[in-house]
């Protein structure tokens, strides 16, 4: 008998936030070193060139996340999850043996697709089998053991890339991850669609007039919250690509850099288990303005920053900011679009926030070339902040 509710689904929730864990450590591969593969191994000088890989990576798995969404009620839940690990598992060995900086273009290429399929298809299932009553606290779960993954592993490849070099060592983590996850996504978890279809019989919520533009910006909440979530990766792609420039400049080694850029994504982590959990009880709008408040002044203060302590305490203050804002974008968006569509609309958010990855990338390595590292890590922080004031004017709710 299908029933919704965490309790009930405990046992194949429980297995998607693990293959969920897996999906974030492929990410955390690159997190720490690929900056400086692409300075030592490569030559690359130039910021720009150098955040190329997170440009088509953004650009990828935004594309591939709409997709996700708009297939899952056609094609299954499943068998998108199957299909990302399938294109996921080269991805290690082509940075491990990549004679030219292409390789690694085209390994990230395949990351964005695996990204957005797997991480997309693990979101819409968790939704799907909790029902309405304990949304936040689900994405809380399921981005915690993702991010926490992701600031584990960066922090690892760190610290092996420090001891034995970039190649290919960190990268052996990435075989493993992505074998897990097929073998587990293939043998153990079953689809949710009858459990879409129990929630969607049970529902009152009109049918949104267009899915992609109403969630885009037409309607006031959901387009709202789509804003703040690119605005949220566009600071993301900033830090994956700038930080560890900058913290290079300051004269840290790559296991201090690794520490530093790995407690943002724990901190990231940890904190939506908390935040996701408070995203079912307090009001949605406040939290999403707060949480883009205090990552845009983090990224300001990381200005004028010099010690190690500095850098590390502003760090795990940006992870606070976004561990407050990520669960509670996708639960958002869950309350504000219809059973029936909800799938489409998440897809339709995360195509939006993921080109930030890019939008971010493109726009760092750009000021970053023109002016200075410093500037970048401004000009981002003022776009956050603006991001929350238009959550404060724009949002219905107090």
């Amino acid at each position: 008998m299908v029933q919704l509710g965490l309790r009930q689904n405990w046992r194949q929730f429980t297995l998607l936030v693990v293959i969920n864990a897996f999906v974030g450590g492929m990410v955390g591969l690159e997190r720490t070193i690929l900056p400086e593969i692409a300075e030592a191994d490569f030559g690359l000088a130039a910021r720009t060139a150098i955040l190329s890989f997170i440009v088509v990576f953004g650009i990828t798995k935004a594309i591939t996340n709409y997709y996700t969404g708009a297939w899952a009620d056609k094609v299954g839940r499943k068998n998108l999850l199957t299909l990302g690990w399938l294109i996921g598992l080269p991805v290690p060995l082509l940075i491990i043996y990549a004679p030219a900086w292409s390789w690694v273009i085209f390994a990230n290429i395949l990351l964005g697709i695996n990204q957005g399929l797997c991480w997309s298809s693990t979101v819409v299932m968790k939704i799907d089998l909790v029902g309405e009553k304990n949304r936040g606290l689900a994405m809380g779960l399921n981005e915690s053991a993702g991010y926490l993954a992701v600031g584990a592993v960066a922090f690892l490849t760190g610290w092996m890339a420090a001891n034995y070099g970039t190649r290919p060592y960190p990268f052996y983590l990435g075989i493993g991850f992505a074998l897990l996850g097929l073998l587990t996504s293939w043998f153990l978890v079953k689809d949710t669609e009858h459990h879409v279809a129990l929630e969607t019989a049970q529902s009152q919520a009109p049918p949104l007039r267009h899915v992609f533009w109403d969630t885009t910006w037409r309607n006031k909440n959901l387009g709202s919250v789509t804003q703040a979530g690119l605005v949220n990766n566009l600071n993301d792609g900033m830090v994956w690509g700038v930080l560890p420039l900058l913290l290079a400049t300051k004269d840290f080694g790559l296991e201090e850099i690794g520490k530093i850029v790995a407690l943002y994504p724990i901190v990231w982590g940890l904190g939506q288990l908390l935040a996701g959990k408070l995203a079912d009880h307090l009001n949605k709008k406040k939290m999403l303005f707060w949480g883009m408040l205090l990552q845009g002044l983090a990224l300001l203060l990381m200005i004028f920053a010099f010690t190690f302590s500095q850098f590390a305490a502003l760090s795990a203050l940006l992870g606070i900011g976004t561990a407050i804002v990520y669960p509670t974008f996708l639960a958002a968006i869950a309350d504000y679009s219809p059973p029936q569509q909800r799938a489409e609309s998440i897809g339709a958010f995360r195509l939006w926030r993921d080109l930030g990855y890019a939008i971010g990338a493109l726009l760092a390595g750009m000021v970053a070339d023109a002016l200075g590292i410093g500037w970048a890590i401004g000009v981002i922080g003022g776009l956050t902040i603006i991001s929350a004031m238009v959550i404060l004017v724009r949002m219905e709710g107090e």
